[in-house]
């Protein structure tokens, strides 16, 4: 590989000065980027505030005796008395496909991937909790698209709410007339 150097503006992005044809979008990247887009009072967030995302190895066939050694029940008829762990869900594979349509030769790492996952879960949480908070002022039990508009403009700064609510009526519309 060659020399790598750092993307003007310092936003964490680097690239081979052999031409490899790829670049990767570290974690400060990531974190800088999130920064931008937050408002100036939401930017005191943690560095320990990174979820990891870890995968499961594959799995391995194991005879009775084993499994009942280990504690697990036996297919023989009865039901097993241990839980299925709970699947973590994440957006990194649509995070991946977003990046790739903008940036097709930008690569991201896994830490900046977990920042990114944890950004996006974090405005999707507080967006459905100012949704909620709006229908509970209008004495509504149902959220509809335009409390979801409105959570949108209170929360995102300037132009990118008007981005997020034309993209979001636009969505909602091609629903409606899929239908």
């Amino acid at each position: 590989m060659g020399k790598s150097r750092e993307w003007p503006g310092d936003i964490g992005m680097t690239a081979s000065m052999k031409g490899s044809g790829w670049s990767i979008v570290t974690a400060h990247g990531a974190k800088s980027a999130v920064t931008y887009l937050l408002p100036q009072r939401e930017r005191n967030f943690p560095d320990a505030d990174v979820s990891l995302i870890y995968k499961q190895g594959p799995q391995v066939k194991m005879s009775s005796e084993r499994l009942k050694k280990r504690g697990h029940a036996v297919a023989s008829g009865k039901k097993s008395s241990k839980r299925k762990p709970k699947r973590k869900e994440a957006f990194s594979v649509y995070i991946y496909k977003v990046l790739k349509q903008v940036h097709p030769d930008l690569a991201i790492s896994s830490k900046a991937m977990s920042i990114m996952n944890s950004f996006v879960n974090d405005m999707l949480e507080r967006l459905a909790a100012e949704a909620s908070r709006l229908a509970r002022y209008r004495c509504h039990t149902t959220v509809s698209s335009r409390e979801v508009q409105a959570a949108a403009w209170l929360l995102l700064p300037g132009q990118l709410a008007q981005h997020a609510v034309s993209e979001g009526t636009k969505a909602v519309t091609k629903y409606t007339t899929s239908k």
